[in-house]
């Protein structure tokens, strides 16, 4: 458009018209005349306006990102809180089936053994009454436990019951230097007397100066009368020394519990003895032998019939 006369004139008259226009929507507020053309301004254009303003605007794209970031940053938080919860769940599974397979070992122990157990947990380590080698366990007097009676789990021997409170019992581990206990060797019948030694093997007196024990041998509880403290048959451990023969009454042979006593969770208190004697049933299987590779070392004759050292084949040096 040319700036002429008129074309001012029109400038000058449009701009007076939208002058008037604002005054007009300022002063009506909601009721304005104008805002039903207004919204449907908004409506054509505004997701026009939208758009643009995206491409067009880094400063206003960079502050949404920001705002955005803020909730992915909670979404985020949230993931990770369940996450942790999943792995929580999950070392939880994974302690719970460690459980369900001592559980299951301890079973397959009383079976053999046919003994009658109450299963219980450790609770606590180490007890009021000064044992330096002691356990705690959730079962007592309300759950048929009493005084002297033999605990076990799926590995043997743990040791036995000598305090029962309501709820609660403490148990004297095998390895405490106060605990005895009579064995008897396996496949035969002598006997002997094992003490604990904190942690060092357990000391066994054999009863027989001169028996033939070997180290490898293994050792199962004698028993006492009426299944108290001890039932018959609980596999205690393997002879891992034995003192050489001094011509004395007795023979010393230290021994390798079969149980670990830093890592107890699930034992089994024995309510009721076997009918009979299991003897060795209630031994795990032996380890089988590693066979020792042998070297088969073949001679070939050269081709002029010696032998690579320089004979012939009839033993005549060349």
């Amino acid at each position: 458009m040319r700036d002429t006369k008129e074309s001012r004139l029109l400038l000058v008259l449009l701009i007076a018209i939208a002058f008037a226009l604002i005054t007009v929507d300022i002063r009506g507020g909601r009721n304005s005349p104008v805002d039903g053309a207004r919204q449907a301004a908004a409506a054509a254009f505004g997701p026009i306006e939208n758009g643009m303003s995206s491409a067009v605007d880094p400063v206003g794209n960079a502050v949404s990102a920001v705002r955005d970031s803020g909730d992915r940053h909670d979404r985020l938080a949230v993931m990770e809180k369940e996450n942790a919860a999943l792995k929580a769940k999950l070392g939880s599974d994974d302690r719970t089936r460690s459980r369900l397979n001592q559980l299951d070992k301890m079973l397959k122990v009383a079976g053999q053994g046919q003994y009658g157990i109450k299963g219980a947990q450790v609770i606590a380590i180490g007890a009021a009454q000064g044992f330096s080698w002691t356990i705690t366990i959730d079962a007592g007097a309300d759950d048929g436990i009493k005084r002297d009676m033999t605990v076990l789990n799926g590995d043997g021997l743990v040791g036995r019951v000598t305090t029962v409170g309501p709820d609660t019992a403490t148990v004297l581990l095998a390895n405490d230097p106060d605990f005895t206990v009579g064995t008897r060797m396996e496949a035969g019948d002598e006997l002997g007397f094992a003490s604990g030694q904190g942690d060092r093997p357990l000391r066994v007196e054999l009863l027989n100066g001169k028996a033939e024990v070997k180290k490898g041998d293994r050792l199962v509880t004698f028993g006492s009368q009426a299944d108290k403290p001890f039932v018959p048959g609980v596999p205690v451990g393997v002879v891992s020394r034995v003192d050489p023969s001094g011509g004395g009454l007795t023979r010393t042979l230290y021994v390798t519990p079969y149980v670990g006593f830093s890592k107890l969770d699930i034992v089994g208190v024995v309510v009721a003895g076997p009918k009979k004697d299991p003897r060795d049933e209630v031994l795990p299987a032996k380890p089988k032998p590693v066979p020792t590779p042998t070297v088969t070392v073949t001679v070939t004759p050269s081709a002029n019939g010696s032998a690579p050292d320089g004979t012939d084949t009839d033993g005549q040096q060349q």
